[in-house]
């Protein structure tokens, strides 16, 4: 980047973008808390998995992002599903190794994976 005039360009080549997944109906948001506890517990890594993995697959309906408390802290990392006309979804307890499935299972079939709920663990 050199000058401000290329910044500007970035910046409203990516607002355009995050406009169009916005104005879809079938975005989905995941969102990882990343709170103190979250990242105490290993939310940091959980959070680069999502991104990556999204990346990787080129899901244009899927945005990651990261919140502060969740409020259930002795599950961390949290990561919260969100789409449009369905119930939030809440996976517990993550793990990089575990994005993948999700990322796969969740958010590219449409199949909660129900064993990493929060309804699930004991």
């Amino acid at each position: 980047m050199k000058s401000l005039a290329e910044l500007q360009a970035i910046k409203e080549k990516m607002q355009n973008k995050v406009g169009i997944r916005e104005e879809s109906g079938d975005n989905i948001r995941v969102v990882v808390g990343m709170a103190t506890c979250g990242i105490a517990a290993g939310a940091r890594p959980v959070l680069t998995a999502f991104t990556d993995e999204v990346e990787k697959r080129n899901l244009q309906n899927v945005t990651v992002s990261q919140t502060g408390c969740i409020g259930i802290c002795q599950y961390e990392p949290v990561v919260e599903i969100f789409e449009q006309g369905k119930e939030k979804v809440t996976y517990v307890k993550m793990t990089p190794e575990k994005v993948a499935k999700i990322v796969t299972d969740h958010l590219v079939n449409g199949n909660v994976v129900s064993e990493y709920t929060i309804g699930s663990v004991k």
